[in-house]
């Protein structure tokens, strides 16, 4: 497993887009995403896989996040979280 090149996040950018549009988070570099100063979502890859490394509590958590149907579940996890911290 090893953190995702440019290439890489090329095929997530759409995935980037919903994740750039949600209130709280600041995208710090492309792909790397904080909630207030703390390190909150990354992206991982493995062979032609991604997953993404979110902390939605205290630890962080690994979601798939290759497939359309992946990115909504990551989204929907994300948005219930931040809910729940307000």
């Amino acid at each position: 497993m090893r953190h995702v090149k440019d290439d890489d996040l090329d095929r997530l950018e759409p995935l980037l887009e919903q994740l750039r549009a949600i209130d709280g988070l600041r995208e710090r570099k492309r792909g790397a995403f904080v909630l207030k100063s703390r390190s909150f979502l990354h992206f991982h890859a493995h062979g032609d896989e991604f997953f993404a490394d979110v902390r939605l509590a205290d630890d962080f958590e690994r979601f798939p996040a290759t497939t359309a149907a992946q990115h909504r579940t990551l989204v929907k996890a994300i948005k219930g979280a931040l809910d729940g911290r307000a």
